[in-house]
This record gives structure tokens, sequence and C-alpha cells, in this order.
């Protein structure tokens, strides 16, 4: 029987907003500043609009970690994105921790200009979710199919009244 030895790398989906944290990311790389290769960038126009489906979905196609970066507080170039961001990161926290994923959601303030900073946060964010292991819910999601009353492989149930 073979055992699969190799570590654990972590899969961490980045939402990053064009004007600030994406620069940064951008400018990590121009400036050859090494940081992990597990994220998967994801620029979006504000980080305000980023939807809990976005995050759910995230965490749901096998993501263990989900990062989101935006401007500075008083700097979102469309003036309160960054005020409605925290609100929606506070409900979704709360919500993760509901389903076991707490810590595995993080919101970060970066300006373009803060590559370093950049290069920190994505450090000790991979380093926090290595440390948590794998993401539970696409396990969980392959429970056996009695428990699903006949679901398909992908969870749809074919028998429903």
């Amino acid at each position: 029987m073979h055992v699969d030895t190799k570590p654990f790398e972590p899969k961490i989906v980045a939402f990053m907003c064009n004007w600030c944290t994406y620069g940064a990311a951008d400018l990590a790389g121009v400036s050859r500043l090494p940081y992990p290769q597990n994220i998967r960038p994801i620029r979006v126009m504000c980080s305000a609009t980023i939807s809990p489906h976005h995050i759910l979905r995230a965490f749901q196609s096998g993501a263990d970690g989900v990062f989101i970066g935006g401007c500075h507080i008083g700097d979102c170039h469309y003036i309160k994105g960054n005020y409605m961001t925290i609100k929606r990161v506070a409900f979704m926290e709360d919500l993760l921790n509901w389903f076991g994923l707490e810590g595995r959601l993080h919101l970060e303030w970066i300006s373009s200009a803060e590559a370093q900073k950049f290069v920190d946060v994505i450090r000790r964010f991979t380093e926090k979710i290595r440390a948590l292991g794998p993401n539970p819910i696409p396990a969980l999601l392959k429970t056996p199919k009695a428990i699903w009353n006949g679901a398909d492989d992908e969870g749809h149930c074919a028998n429903v009244a």
C-alpha cells in the first residue's frame, strides 16, 4: 500500500483590491521579494465587491484559506468600500467559526507601496493555514450517499418530491 508522504501545502484564495493590495503584490514580484506560492490571486476592483458567496464558494471548492486585501481605511477609491468589507468579513468570520473554519479568513489593509508588508502578511497567513491543516469541508461533502438520501457524487438529489 502506497502512503503519500508529501507535506501539506495550503491553497489560499487571495482576493486583492486592484488599487492597493494587488499593486503591492505586483511590486513584491517586480522587487523579487520571495513569498509563498500558495496563493491564487484574484484581482477585484474593490474589496467591497467580494460577497459572502465568493468566500463560501472558495472554501467549498477546496481552498484552505481565504485572504482579502484592500486599501487602508480612508484611502478607498470608492470612498466607503472598505467599511462595507469590515462588516462583511466580521459576519463571515462568525459564520465560518460556526462551520469549524475559524482562523481561515484574513482581512488586511495593504497599500500599493507596501510590498514588504504584503510579503510578511502572506507568509504569516500561509504558516497559520499550514498549522491548521486542510480545509475539512471537501471531505464532508463526500459523505456517503445514504446520508444525502440518494444524492449523486456531486451532492445533487435525484429523487426530490
